[in-house]
């Protein structure tokens, strides 16, 4: 059985030893991250500095969650805006394999350049067992590539430390929840953002779209978990397809884009069954998305399980 105080101190004591000098640790809000911060905090101190980099793909207001989440924690943080920087690479690239490797490349960039700033050798991430399983190595196949993992260039300058490297996200919870962490329960976000949420090429219109979907899905399915209408799925979000069909709003025809949602119920993201939902909330994410975002008139929900299908649609 897995004993999250056991981990901690053995965690901390290993950074101790591994860590010489100073370090920074790649942070987005999410519990893998944030637990891996604290666990740096705990070991390092005043030579560890948390960096979150605003790629232009995040989730609606994240970058505002983040700062107040880090202000609460005792050590040095820094705010990267680099929005321009990843949406220009990825103008015109459509396969999903290559915007994570590209996105896991101007990560390192933008982390080697503060690194540089405060003097750090070191580089902590909170990359977890299915990131490198999924990722592939060895005999085995590669699902699809973690920006975190295969992401990684092969020059970067940094030295990787992963604290969580052989964790499945229900003990990273644990550790969260012994470590006393408002982010314990929050649900996954990819590391590449939202950039594996627009099917296809990427641009800061799509971006827009998807995010407020996303959105509205979270919000709705958030009221209706503290209703007592639901139980929380493990993860649900929404999809921009590459699909655009006929519509009508009052009289007028109208081309738009469709929006699939994704909610699934999981204990450690290797596999995932989709979640049972009832109907009128369906009903009523859907009409929200199709009145609040007038590019899109149609909305689907996915029922497909992880086997065959990934959690993510990319």
């Amino acid at each position: 059985m897995f004993d999250a105080e056991k981990f901690v101190k053995e965690a901390v004591e290993n950074l101790k030893k591994e860590v010489k000098g100073k370090a920074i640790i790649a942070v987005s809000g999410g519990v893998d991250s944030t637990v891996a911060a604290k666990l740096g905090s705990m070991a390092l101190g005043k030579n560890l500095t948390a960096v979150y980099v605003d790629t232009g793909l995040m989730r609606k207001g994240e970058g505002e969650f983040v700062k107040r989440l880090f202000e609460k924690m005792d050590l040095d943080f820094v705010y990267a805006d680099a929005k321009e920087e990843f949406l220009n690479a990825l103008k015109g690239v459509s396969d999903p394999e290559e915007k994570r490797k590209i996105i896991g490349e101007k990560f390192v960039r933008v982390f080697e350049r503060i690194a540089k700033g405060k003097k750090a050798e070191y580089l902590i991430q909170g990359t977890i067992a299915p990131d490198w399983i999924e990722s592939g190595g060895g005999l085995r196949d590669t699902i699809k590539t973690h920006h975190n993992v295969g992401g990684l260039p092969p020059d970067m300058k940094l030295k990787v430390v992963e604290p969580l490297r052989d964790l499945y996200k229900d003990e990273v919870r644990q550790v969260a929840r012994y470590l006393g962490l408002e982010v314990a329960e929050r649900q996954p976000f990819p590391g590449p953002g939202l950039a594996v949420r627009v099917i296809g090429e990427v641009d800061e219109k799509k971006i827009e779209i998807v995010r407020e979907a996303c959105a509205i899905v979270e919000e709705e399915i958030e009221e209706a978990y503290k209703k007592g209408i639901i139980e929380k799925p493990w993860q649900y979000f929404a999809v921009l397809l590459p699909v655009r069909s006929v519509g009508v709003r009052g009289d007028i025809r109208v081309y738009g884009y469709t929006i699939a949602i994704r909610c699934v119920d999981s204990v450690d993201a290797m596999t995932a069954s989709y979640s049972k939902l009832p109907h009128d909330l369906l009903e009523r994410i859907a009409t929200r998305i199709t009145n609040e975002i007038k590019e899109v008139n149609r909305v689907v929900y996915d029922i497909s399980n992880k086997p065959p299908a990934t959690i993510e649609w990319e």
